[in-house]
């Protein structure tokens, strides 16, 4: 009886009731059966998450709260409809300007755990740098097309450091293409330590730049972080 109830699990894909329907108690069949379904669902949902977690690749956070003291957030959009992801279900950017260590990646990865934990989102985490490089090698493997229909799957793309290195003339064209697939299908959220004139010095292209700026900006959001450093702080306070 066990070994067949295990084979129809399996069957059915049902792994949790497979390994573990012999260790349930209930006063009756239908309890039973409740509790079952309660822990295959939530089994498969915590599988779910955590499979959304390994594709996101996000950057490892520590536990102390966000500091929303010296960031300018825009009319349009509160803390909380950041946070909880409503720009993502409305395909809206968000662009977080600041100096170096002032919280624009700590906040893009909570909101990406937010979104990833109460909606299932797809996410992914690159620094610009680190997609030009990986779009470089699949052109040059003919792998392009397969990268460009992941990136195409996701809810939400965060590209974290634009600024930080400028981009060779095939990296920047192959990241504009990225994000005009993007524009109006997902959201972006990008991380900058420079203003929009700056970023020429980026893409290398005026007429580039114009393109990518002007298609980020449009139903996006600005957020500017004026405070300092944290880890300079930090850096400081254990001196």
């Amino acid at each position: 009886m066990k070994d067949k109830i295990e084979a129809y699990a399996k069957r059915l894909k049902l792994s949790w009731i497979r390994e573990h329907f012999h260790e349930v108690e209930a006063e009756n069949h239908q309890e039973y059966l409740l509790k079952l379904f309660e822990q295959e669902v939530q089994n498969r949902e915590e599988r779910k998450i955590n499979l959304l977690l390994n594709q996101a690749q996000l950057p490892k956070t520590g536990n102390q709260p966000f500091q929303w003291e010296h960031i300018q957030i825009p009319q349009g959009i509160s803390r909380e409809e950041i946070l909880e992801g409503h720009f993502i279900h409305q395909k809206e950017n968000l662009i977080l300007y600041g100096g170096v260590g002032t919280g624009k990646t700590y906040l893009a990865t909570l909101l990406s755990l937010n979104a990833i934990h109460s909606f299932g989102s797809k996410v992914k985490f690159f620094t610009v740098a680190s997609l030009a490089n990986k779009l470089i090698e699949a052109n040059q493997k003919g792998s392009l097309p397969k990268l460009m229909k992941q990136i195409e799957k996701l809810d939400l793309l965060v590209l974290d450091e634009l600024g930080y290195i400028p981009l060779h003339k095939e990296g920047a064209e192959l990241v504009f293409q990225v994000i005009s697939m993007c524009y109006e299908t997902k959201s972006l959220v990008i991380t900058t330590n420079l203003q929009f004139g700056q970023w020429n010095h980026v893409f290398g292209d005026p007429i580039l730049t114009e393109a990518v700026i002007d298609r980020l900006i449009h139903h996006s959001h600005l957020l500017v972080f004026n405070g300092e450093s944290f880890r300079y702080k930090e850096s400081l306070l254990q001196q």
